[in-house]
Parts: structure tokens; C-alpha cells; sequence
């Protein structure tokens, strides 16, 4: 993990250690779903954090939709794995994870889902809801930031 402008974490997709089992076709109820390998439950877990954002993501959201920011893409609430990503653009294959109250003392569950999504080439930046309450024109230039150097290459 490196530090980013404002203080923000950004992890890239190598150098880490995977300790979590990858998904297979035919195992469970792994399907493929808009092109992760996506346990049936966690769409429809997603389905259910779509209606139910915090304040924050909420906040953000208004200026993730619709292609506004920068005319980036990005989808909420977004399956991947096992796991339910806060905000996701395809195109840069970027999280935005929105870390508030609800994420205390999740750290190591945090950390093993990043090193699963790096496998995947899917670098995360975390964010807490004080920065997006706070500083939110500083959050949205970071993500832009890291999305268009990670589509650049």
C-alpha cells in the first residue's frame, strides 16, 4: 500500500500474497457476473446495499453517477468474488471503498479482500466517510487521479 495525495491508501495489484481461494465455474453457486466469477449471494447482497447506502457513499455517489466525474463510469455496490465493492470503474478496474463506523476493526477482513481483488488487477483506494464529509472536491480529484493513470497504464 502507498500513501496517495491527501492522505488517502491506494494499494496496486502486485507484491501481495493471495489467501483467498479463487472461484470455480461449476463449484457452489459461482457464476459469472459482468465479468467477475460472483457468488449468487453477493449480487443479491448488492442488490440490498444499493437501497440501503450510508451518507457518505451517498454523497459521493451523486458525483460518481452518470459518467460525471471525468466521464468515468462508475457502478455501486458492485459483486466481485465474494465480495461487495462500494463504487467500481470497469474501464481503470478501480474500487472505491468508503470506510466509516460500520468498517471498525475490520481490518484483516479488509486486507484479505484487497489482496483477492489485486489478484484480479483491481487496485482499491480507501477513503473514510470523514474525508468524503469533509473534504469531498479532494476525494473525487484523488479518484480521477488514479483512474486516469490507471487506464494511461
Amino acid at each position: 500500500m502507498r500513501e496517495g495525495v491527501c492522505g488517502f491508501l491506494a494499494t496496486c495489484a502486485h507484491n501481495l500474497d493471495v489467501i483467498v481461494p479463487s472461484l470455480e465455474m461449476g463449484r457452489g453457486t459461482a457464476k459469472r457476473w459482468r465479468g467477475f466469477l460472483t457468488h449468487q449471494g453477493s449480487v443479491s447482497r448488492a442488490r440490498i446495499l444499493r437501497r440501503a447506502l450510508t451518507p457518505p457513499e451517498a454523497r459521493l455517489w451523486v458525483h460518481l453517477r452518470r459518467r460525471a466525474l471525468d466521464g468515468l463510469k462508475f457502478r455501486r455496490q458492485h459483486p466481485a468474488g465474494i465480495y461487495v465493492l462500494d463504487f467500481y470503474c470497469a474501464e481503470a478496474m478501480l474500487a472505491v471503498e468508503v470506510d466509516g463506523e460500520s468498517h471498525e476493526g475490520r481490518g484483516e477482513h479488509d486486507a484479505r479482500r484487497t489482496r483477492w481483488l489485486a489478484t484480479q488487477g483491481i487496485a482499491v483506494i480507501r477513503v473514510s466517510a470523514e474525508q468524503v464529509r469533509v473534504d469531498l472536491g479532494d476525494v473525487l480529484d484523488f479518484i480521477a487521479d488514479r483512474a486516469r493513470d490507471r487506464i494511461r497504464g
